[in-house]
């Protein structure tokens, strides 16, 4: 339907008609749904008019409500991105202009602030200045914006992916220039109905639950940018309500799966573990047929964009793209099985940093669940995770709490497929069988590593931490110097050696 607005796009495209000088320039940003004209300090959304089985923007008025729909929906995550609503009116003249919404509009864009390409996280990626930290802090952001999302049970569960997955068949199946062929589809069709049958009481219980919300939808690296250094999430799906109200962790896995076929593992399971320990939804069960869907998604998106581009200047192969994609949608669904890792020690060791740099290479994407003992603690005491705790949260029967949440959270991701690193002073014999016993338990390999460096590095190292979760302190860490003996029969690792020689040194005993 692209002919019907010919004459609009070039509107959009000559620098007068936002009022700029002549030679200032325009610059597109387009997809298979949309152009963005980037003019000036403004960008101007406008949606093509096209309808696919998910998606009708094939009317002047569709596309006026959408766009209003589109500025309602991402206010709630970027109010100061999103501006107003425009119309493209036809003057006395003939000429097409900006203006008032009016119900003789030629066409309608969505008007938003413009921010730097370079803020795009696509751009943060490829420049390579997306860490940790960002990380950290979008997936924060997310799990702030899930919790107070709009819940709505009348979507979501089995329902909705089944959906999903009959949507996406359909679609690649109807594909002419699909660079997959018709067994593939089937074997992933296959593969996605299994999980779809073993997953079914999941989705529902969390459907009920109030884990289907009024979430993003189209969650990837394109859609978030840094504004004034924070993440932010912006064109949220507003067109249908089918890909917009649905369970959060399928609504993040968009964002993994994005991550991770980028070569960003490490980056997507730092999102994720830091999303698990703010929300504490350890369900995860299902995780692997959402990331699939979401690949399975972009395949299909990739070819149409494949097709739209057929004559354009492009260094981009959009069919290997989509390949990849749809590699990646079946690999999901086969992931290597769970393994279970204890690191035990006493304070400053250096756990929780070995933890988290091994848990990427550790089982299904996008890698192990780090189990920490002092964000548990603290998430049973009901404090952040800053806030320093009195000596009566240390007490025996508040640590055995702290093991037993810490087996029981071990024991259900296990049996959910995933692998666990498990991350705490391990100091006596009931806390070591405790978690042993999870592994002998599911069936699944078990690895025990004891760090262990001199006093005096670990007291250096006490002293200089600022903004950590542990509460120890040097006199603390001397106390659990001479109440702390190492395991026979784990496997020891010179903490004082460094991060990297460490996690090498773990990597090998694992043949990771």
């Amino acid at each position: 339907m692209a002919e019907e607005q010919r004459e609009v796009i070039a509107f959009l495209s000559e620098p007068a008609n936002y009022g700029l000088q002549a030679d200032a320039p325009i610059e597109r940003c387009e997809t298979h749904a949309s152009i963005v004209f980037l003019a000036g300090e403004r960008a101007y959304k406008l949606k093509r008019a096209v309808r696919f089985p998910y998606l009708d923007y094939s009317t002047v008025e569709r596309r006026r409500a959408m766009c209003e729909a589109e500025l309602a929906i991402n206010r709630r995550t970027a109010p100061s991105l999103y501006l107003e609503v425009r119309a493209i009116i036809r003057g006395a003249n003939g000429e097409l202009g900006l203006g008032a919404p009016q119900a003789s509009a030629c066409d309608w864009v969505l008007v938003m602030r413009r921010f730097p390409q370079s803020d795009l996280l696509e751009q943060v990626r490829r420049q390579g200045r997306l860490d940790r930290r960002i990380a950290h802090s979008l997936a924060e952001v997310i799990a702030a914006f899930h919790a107070r999302a709009e819940r709505t049970p009348q979507f979501g569960g089995v329902s909705g992916i089944a959906r999903v997955l009959e949507e996406n068949e359909q679609i690649l199946k109807s594909m002419t220039e699909r660079p997959f062929g018709s067994e593939r589809i089937a074997q992933l069709s296959s593969a996605s109905t299994h999980w779809l049958e073993r997953s079914r009481s999941l989705l529902e219980k969390r459907r009920a639950g109030g884990f289907v919300r009024r979430c993003h939808g189209d969650l990837h690296l394109n859609n978030i940018c840094l504004l004034d250094g924070r993440p932010t999430l912006f064109d949220a799906i507003e067109f249908s309500d089918d890909l917009a109200c649905i369970d959060v962790l399928y609504d993040l896995g968009f964002l993994l799966m994005d991550l991770d076929r980028h070569g960003e593992r490490a980056l997507a399971n730092a999102v994720l573990n830091r999303y698990l320990e703010r929300t504490s939804d350890y369900q995860l069960d299902a995780l692997p047929l959402f990331l699939s869907c979401r690949a399975a998604i972009r395949a299909h998106v990739a070819v149409t964009t494949a097709t739209k581009r057929r004559h354009a200047h492009d260094d981009v192969d959009w069919r290997d793209i989509a390949r990849a994609y749809f590699d990646r949608a079946i690999a999901y669904l086969s992931p290597p099985p769970p393994r279970l890792v204890a690191l035990g020690g006493v304070s400053a060791t250096g756990k929780s940093t070995l933890a988290y740099a091994l848990a990427p290479f550790l089982g299904a994407a996008p890698g192990a669940i780090v189990l920490r003992s002092d964000l548990i603690r603290k998430r049973l005491m009901g404090v952040d995770e800053l806030a320093h705790l009195p000596a009566e949260a240390y007490a025996p029967e508040v640590t055995r709490r702290v093991y037993a949440e810490m087996i029981r959270l071990a024991g259900e991701l296990v049996a959910a497929g995933c692998s666990v690193i498990s991350d705490a002073v391990h100091g006596s014999e009931a806390e070591r069988m405790g978690i042993d016993s999870v592994a002998r338990k599911a069936g699944v390999p078990f690895f025990a590593f004891w760090l262990d460096a001199a006093p005096h590095v670990l007291e250096a190292r006490v002293a200089e931490r600022t903004e950590d979760a542990s509460d120890a302190t040097v006199e603390i860490l001397r106390q659990q110097l001479t109440s702390v003996s190492s395991p026979e029969n784990w496997s020891k690792l010179d903490a004082s050696a460094g991060a990297q020689v460490l996690l090498s040194a773990a990597r090998a005993q694992l043949g990771k």
